[in-house]
């Protein structure tokens, strides 16, 4: 077996947490159940990883089924990247079946035309999601394998999911691949963004719960009471369920997609009173706002029932399920009188 497959076997093994390693193993499907019973899971990662190699040895492995490993690997653990949803479009509205030994073909053939070394792998798994490995070379240099592109497309929709390698002048390659392997004609980034791949699944195939607001209902004024205690506690009353109706017809009721940021670009004109002579000229007034958090949708949900903001939220927060998008651009407004200003 050659080393450079021995040792990326040898590293995927310990990327794994000790008490799942059993399992991926078997899920892989290289070694025997005889060659699994022998192999000690009780002593340091570091020793197992040793032993998966000789037995890996033993069965002659190559970098193919190292590959495979990879992709298991990472359909256990999808989190540990970063995930890009791309949509496809056709012309019109045909539709053609799918044929994954086809798709496969023209796949390969895209991609070894344009690039010889290049290492290409694919695994079908049972919700039509069809995962796809790509390790880049360069014509002078083998495919680095630890700088790894990965898709995952879900046949019978235009939706790709592609977590990129560092090397992203391969980017556009690989979409002319998943374009013609797929019989579309076009692709483009959505804006959507996550480590989560299955929210980003939830977001555009429309699985979570949602809601789509028309209007917001109008607080409900209280009936004056003698008792000013009463009424005060009446009141808040009042208010709790007016912030819970607003905020499950924003939200929903179920949980929500899990996203870790969103990011909102400002590209407006700064406009000042022309008799206060602020700016000598007119300059697009550039900002990025960021907001993060491990779970950004559930934390913007919980803040108007915390007190943390008033209700309802701004829809430039709650529309990014509805919107599939996490990145948004702020541009000027059509139709702004030219002698229109902003006060600080």
């Amino acid at each position: 077996m050659d080393e450079v497959v021995a040792e990326y076997i040898r590293r995927t093994v310990l990327k794994i947490p000790r008490d799942e390693i059993m399992g991926v193993l078997r899920k892989w499907g290289f070694l025997s159940e005889t060659q699994l019973g022998a192999i000690n899971f009780r002593q340091t990662k570091d020793s197992i990883s040793q032993e998966v190699v000789q037995l890996c040895e033993e069965n002659s492995a190559d970098i193919k089924q190292a590959a495979i490993l990879d992709i298991i690997y990472n359909n256990i653990y999808p989190n540990k990247r970063v995930w890009s949803v791309y949509q496809m479009k056709k012309t019109g509205e045909e539709t053609d079946l799918f044929d994954f030994t086809n798709f496969k073909k023209k796949f390969k053939r895209r991609l070894q035309s344009a690039l010889k070394n290049v290492t290409i792998s694919f695994r079908e798994y049972e919700d039509n999601a069809i995962w796809i490995r790509i390790a880049w070379g360069t014509p002078y240099t083998k495919p680095n394998q630890y700088k790894t592109s990965y898709v995952v497309y879900h046949s019978q929709t235009p939706y790709v999911f592609i977590s990129v390698s560092v090397l992203k002048s391969n980017l556009p390659l690989l979409c002319q691949a998943l374009v013609v392997a797929s019989n579309y004609h076009d692709i483009r980034e959505m804006e959507l963004r996550s480590h989560c791949l299955n929210s980003l699944k939830d977001i555009v195939f429309k699985r979570y719960s949602q809601n789509f607001q028309t209007h917001y209902p109008k607080q409900e004024k209280n009936v004056a009471t003698e008792n000013v205690d009463v009424r005060i506690i009446q009141e808040d009353k009042s208010e709790k369920e007016r912030i819970q109706r607003v905020n499950r017809e924003v939200f929903g009721d179920g949980p929500q997609p899990k996203l870790e940021f969103a990011q909102y670009k400002l590209e407006t004109m700064f406009k000042s009173d022309p008799k206060m002579d602020v700016l000598e000229k007119r300059e697009p007034f550039r900002c990025l706002v960021k907001f993060s958090s491990p779970d950004l949708l559930e934390s913007l949900k919980s803040l108007v029932p915390a007190g943390m903001a008033d209700a309802p939220l701004s829809p430039l927060l709650t529309c990014i399920p509805q919107k599939a998008r996490n990145y948004f651009k702020i541009r000027e407004r059509k139709g702004v009188l030219p002698g229109s200003f902003v006060r600080p």
